[in-house]
């Protein structure tokens, strides 16, 4: 028993280490840019196309979606808020995944944590524009995952669960029976949510108990298990797939670790908890050739991960400080073509940072977009 509190208490500290800002401590402001479009050091002047990045404000009164354009260049441009309908919990989610968008990016999904409800956009060059409202299943639904017309939300609230939903063509919101689970346990810490690359299997990490749950997916997008895999490095948190279902995932208590699911979904390892050196990795993307991975570390920095050919992860710099920020990171994205990697600050400053991504993984800066109210959660690019 005394070791389980002490697992727990170990658990909760690399946690509290990724969520610095854990309530609303200043009234919303308004959403300032200050980011100016600059030439990529090549020269080349840019050739990703225009997109958006998107962040949840998490507010009580009301939660909204912050939108920011992104020009060809990285550049990002403040557009305003378009409200979800719900609520949020003006808290720390310790999630990843709290909003997504579709593979074409025509679709934008949002949890409401404070309402217990889903909120579905259409995306389109006019903005957003609010489909549909749905309740998520559960309580405190924290993160979602979308596999063609299968949605899956994760709540944390209560003992937990996922729970499954179609997506119709307006973009409603359809409960599909037999298709809410349970997690492993009661009070294990769910972080997030994601279908693995062909729609066979959702994954789900847990921070409390250093658990993998995998759940098989069938053709009608109803999930079955879970089955269980511990994780190789402590308090397992974000989570991206990369090519041939290589799996990278942060752990908050310092460390990441790359495996390949297998047929069955089991993941197999690959390379166990290698060291970021920076405090806190909890979230994580995998650029779309899979060549590298990203952890953003909720002590201030971001760690560069090169990705072999086998699914073997190396530190691309040895310090792991490839890009310092300072303190308070709480999400990381990646452009859809991984050209621009943007970080949410909400310690100290209230600001999304961008950066272009090199070939050989490195990152350059290109400035921070501010004026995000305290409690701002999540983060989607496109």
């Amino acid at each position: 028993m005394t070791k389980h509190f002490a697992f727990l208490a170990l658990a909760a500290a690399a946690v509290a280490a990724c969520e610095q800002n854990r309530s609303i401590t200043n009234p919303a402001a308004p959403i300032a840019s200050s980011l100016q479009a600059q030439p990529n050091s090549d020269g080349s002047g840019g050739n990703d196309g225009p997109g958006a990045v998107y962040t949840l404000t998490n507010q009580v009164a009301g939660n909204a979606v912050a939108v920011f354009t992104r020009g060809a260049d990285g550049g990002l441009t403040a557009a305003g808020a378009v409200a979800t309908g719900g609520a949020g919990t003006g808290a720390s989610l310790g999630s990843q995944s709290a909003v997504s968008l579709s593979n074409d990016g025509r679709r934008l999904f949002a949890v409401n944590p404070g309402s217990n409800d889903v909120s579905v956009f259409a995306v389109s060059q006019a903005g957003l524009a609010l489909a549909s409202r749905t309740a998520s299943g559960g309580t405190l639904p924290i993160s979602l995952t979308v596999h063609g017309n299968v949605l899956y939300v994760l709540n944390a609230g209560g003992n937990g669960n996922i729970s499954g939903f179609t997506l119709g063509t307006n973009g409603d919101l359809t409960s599909i029976a037999g298709a809410t689970l349970p997690l492993s346990g009661s009070t294990v810490g769910p972080a997030e949510v994601q279908f693995s690359p062909d729609g066979s299997h959702l994954l789900v990490t847990e921070k409390n108990t250093n658990l993998l749950d995998v759940y098989a997916v069938d053709a009608n997008g109803v999930a079955s298990g879970p089955t269980t895999t511990a994780s190789a490095g402590g308090t397992p948190f974000g989570f991206a797939f990369g090519l041939r279902n290589d799996l990278f995932v942060s752990e908050a208590a310092g460390s990441a670790s790359s495996y390949v699911l297998d047929a069955s979904g089991t993941p197999a390892l690959v390379s166990g908890a290698v060291s970021t050196h920076q405090g806190a990795p909890c979230w994580a993307v995998v650029t779309a050739d899979g060549r590298f991975g990203f952890t953003g570390n909720g002590a201030g920095s971001v760690s560069a991960f090169a990705i072999a050919p086998d699914g073997a992860i190396s530190l691309v710099d040895a310090n792991g400080g490839t890009a310092l920020i300072g303190s308070g990171i709480n999400d990381i994205a990646l452009s859809h073509n991984s050209r621009y990697l943007y970080v949410l600050q909400t310690g100290g400053a209230q600001a999304i940072h961008a950066f272009r991504v090199a070939a050989d993984g490195h990152l350059t800066a290109l400035g921070p977009v501010g004026g995000l109210p305290a409690g701002t959660r999540g983060l989607a690019a496109f």
